[in-house]
């Protein structure tokens, strides 16, 4: 295994771990997590479909010919977890440090790299940029 090949196993895995272990809060009814989606106007319907979302990210993250369109999906959930905190809840959510922003930030960087990584694996971006 190369070293390049390496940093991507590791960086999927990153991005599917900070993923997964979210789900915890949100299948469980976490104050913390029940509290941002009334914040957003979306609880419990929406922490339960973020939640299945980010569920089906991560497998798709994980599993090698569906790398590329899993971090398509991470993008636009994250880029929708940033968008949120910017607007409506804040860097720091209850007292977190900024934990929850920072991780959503990192998730982000690491999905658009797999993107960029695998852009010619993705069916869409595959025809549009004629490879």
């Amino acid at each position: 295994m190369t070293r390049t090949s390496i940093i991507h196993l590791l960086l999927k895995i990153i991005a599917a771990v900070i993923l997964l272990q979210t789900l915890y809060f949100k299948f469980t009814a976490a104050p913390e997590s029940v509290y941002i989606f009334e914040t957003l106007g979306l609880e419990p319907v929406g922490r339960i479909g973020i939640g299945v979302l980010e569920l089906v990210t991560a497998i798709l993250l994980l599993v090698p010919r569906t790398t590329g369109l899993g971090a398509l999906l991470g993008m636009g959930i994250l880029g929708g977890a940033i968008f949120s905190h910017l607007t409506q809840l804040g860097i720091e959510v209850q007292n977190d440090g900024g934990t929850l922003f920072i991780l959503a930030a990192i998730t982000f960087i690491i999905c658009c790299f797999l993107a960029w990584h695998h852009r010619f694996e993705i069916p869409i971006l595959k025809n549009l940029l004629g490879k």
